[in-house]
């Protein structure tokens, strides 16, 4: 029994005994550090129970705690507030017990499934610095549903029909000369970005070319050839035209060849892939079910729309007059079609930027309203922009960063930090190199994940790869530390584990360690890798206070010696846990 239930159990038994009242729960918080105490019960919210003085209160339950519960050393009442104090006794046994227990903080999967999406992006361009933090907010949150019990699958949808990737087509087939992959040496996805970007600059030039003969600038944007062109492009793949389809074919696998190398160089990875072009029909039958059910309403015109006026919202579009679909029933069908696919997921997690907020409440009451259990269950995981400082990196296009670009740049900026602090003397250029990458990855990735998903971020390539703060290097460098320890330990005949006395240092650390299950079931119910690393950076302020503090090697005792060695190993697994929720590595030495 963990300590707030333990102290639940008997502060309610003192209420009967004291009181003969019910109290059906109990607040608890951190003690404050000018106060004495381990743990703090607020008395306020009791007062909702029996009437009194606040104070008087928290003196009786403290008297009784201290009488009747060993692991209660002493207590102190400050205005409605009983803080309690532990013995050594309580804070090692709690200790051995999360020792013990090598998936400490870890749930064995159960029977409930849940869907994360994440990705999702368009077969036209590389991935880029968006794309970094929708992939690495939704692995993450993937990772930690995972550890809270659930059963998961990432999934992403790929944006691979539509006018944009036509663009791209037809700019390669105008003017690429029959370049590929191979004979440019670059990567499918930028080959293909490359030809998009060239598509706007011909566009645009013919744009130009319409307004100095006397077109306006809408009739330049609709009657330049190449958009023209490339809308007749756009017909003939959906009607199957078989040379057009060859070429999507051929151009979509370069790009695919490209997101591959991309996601393997982030390490995440997907258990199933959705493509627009075999789900951009699905939904209008669902669309049909909606209007007998009147769900839905049909315009005079035979447009079909959702009347979401009584929620605040507006009427909704979900089939056009000319019965093709819009966004909306496309993702009305893809969502039940992941269902019919996955059978025991009750529900899904979109990880979509917050631009896209309002289109996410109208598809979820949709949902809702067409009668389907598992839309109880659906969660937008909305996140802000991310921004880089000027002039910090360069894109290809000069307006976007390219998540090859980033993870490369991270990469170089890892090296010469480390480089400069000297720490790598006996390592191998690839040794060298594996950790230069763990190291940049490792940055990145905390940098981005440690702020709350709903904030914009302003991301610093080179102050997210600092070794101090809070920092992802910093908290390998404290693993790293972890591991030299252990290693000097592994030499030495070390004692027999005993219970021993523990300093405040210790007892902050074992403190922490108790914290982490909080952390990931808190995690996983607020969809927020946030929690996670702000929780192992907590973990490791309390390690290095320890470690500075307190001597490991030159212990009192052999019993003594061997509890810090073994709370170093503890704080160690711990901190590799919580990074691999973010998808972090834990190099062994740095």
């Amino acid at each position: 029994m963990d300590l707030q239930s333990l102290l639940t159990t008997h502060i309610q038994a003192a209420f009967k005994s004291l009181y003969q009242a019910e109290l059906s729960e109990v607040e608890f918080q951190a003690t404050r550090k000018e106060f004495e105490g381990d743990i703090t019960v607020v008395v306020f919210p009791m007062l909702r129970v029996v009437k009194g003085n606040p104070v008087a209160i928290g003196e009786a339950l403290g008297a009784y705690l201290e009488a009747e519960l060993p692991a209660v050393t002493g207590f102190n009442v400050i205005k409605g507030f009983l803080n309690l104090s532990l013995s050594d006794a309580y804070f090692y046994e709690a200790f051995e017990g999360i020792a013990a227990h090598a998936d400490f903080g870890h749930q064995p999967q159960g029977e409930e499934a849940v869907i994360v999406e994440y990705s999702s992006p368009n077969t036209n361009k590389p991935l880029h610095l968006g794309h970094i933090r929708n992939i690495l907010l939704g692995y993450s949150v993937a990772e930690i549903l995972k550890a809270a019990g659930k059963k998961v699958y990432k999934t992403q949808i790929i944006n691979d029909r539509g006018i944009h990737i036509c663009k791209s087509m037809l700019a390669w087939k105008l003017f690429g000369e029959g370049e590929t992959p191979t004979s440019s040496g670059l990567k499918g996805d930028h080959l293909v970005g490359k030809y998009y970007v060239k598509f706007d600059q011909e566009y645009k030039a013919q744009q130009q070319e319409l307004i100095a003969a006397g077109k306006s600038e809408s009739e330049a944007k609709e009657q330049a050839p190449l958009l023209l062109e490339a809308q007749q492009m756009l017909r003939k793949w959906e009607a199957g035209d078989s040379e057009t389809v060859a070429l999507w074919e051929t151009m979509n696998g370069w790009v695919y060849q490209g997101f591959d190398a991309t996601y393997k160089a982030l390490r995440v990875d997907f258990d199933t892939l959705y493509y627009e072009s075999n789900t951009y029909l699905l939904g209008k039958e669902n669309i049909e079910e909606g209007l007998s059910k009147g769900v839905f309403f049909k315009k005079e015109d035979g447009s079909v729309w959702c009347d979401l006026t009584d929620e605040g919202l507006d009427e909704k579009l979900v089939l056009r007059s000319d019965g093709t679909a819009v966004y909306m029933t496309q993702d009305i069908g893809t969502a039940i079609q992941r269902i019919k696919d996955m059978p025991d997921a009750n529900g899904m997690i979109y990880t979509v930027g917050n631009e896209q907020d309002y289109h996410f409440k109208v598809l979820f009451l949709i949902l809702k309203k067409l009668g389907y259990s598992w839309a109880e269950n659906l969660f937008h995981l909305s996140y802000g922009m991310v921004d880089l400082p000027s002039g910090k990196m360069k894109s290809r296009e000069g307006t976007v960063v390219d998540a090859d670009d980033l993870i490369e740049e991270m990469a170089t900026t890892a090296g010469t930090i480390a480089s400069e602090l000297g720490k790598l003397d006996g390592y191998t250029d690839a040794q060298k190199q594996g950790l230069y990458q763990d190291i940049g990855l490792g940055a990145l990735k905390y940098y981005i994940l440690k702020v709350d998903p709903k904030k914009r971020i302003l991301f610093d390539p080179e102050a997210s790869v600092d070794f101090q703060g809070n920092t992802g290097p910093f908290i390998q460098y404290t693993y790293a530390r972890i591991q030299a320890i252990l290693r000097k330990a592994a030499t030495m005949d070390l004692a027999p584990a005993a219970a021993v006395s523990l300093t405040e240092k210790e007892r902050a650390v074992i403190k922490e360690l108790q914290n982490y299950p909080v952390a990931v079931n808190l995690a996983a119910a607020q969809h927020s890798p946030a929690l996670i690393a702000n929780y192992v950076y907590d973990l490791v302020k309390a390690y290095n206070s320890f470690f500075q503090n307190v001597p490991i090697f030159a212990a009192d005792s052999p019993e003594q010696l061997q509890f810090r060695v073994s709370l170093s190993q503890t704080v160690g697994k711990t901190i590799e846990k919580a990074l691999s929720l973010l998808g972090i590595a834990a190099p062994e030495r740095m």
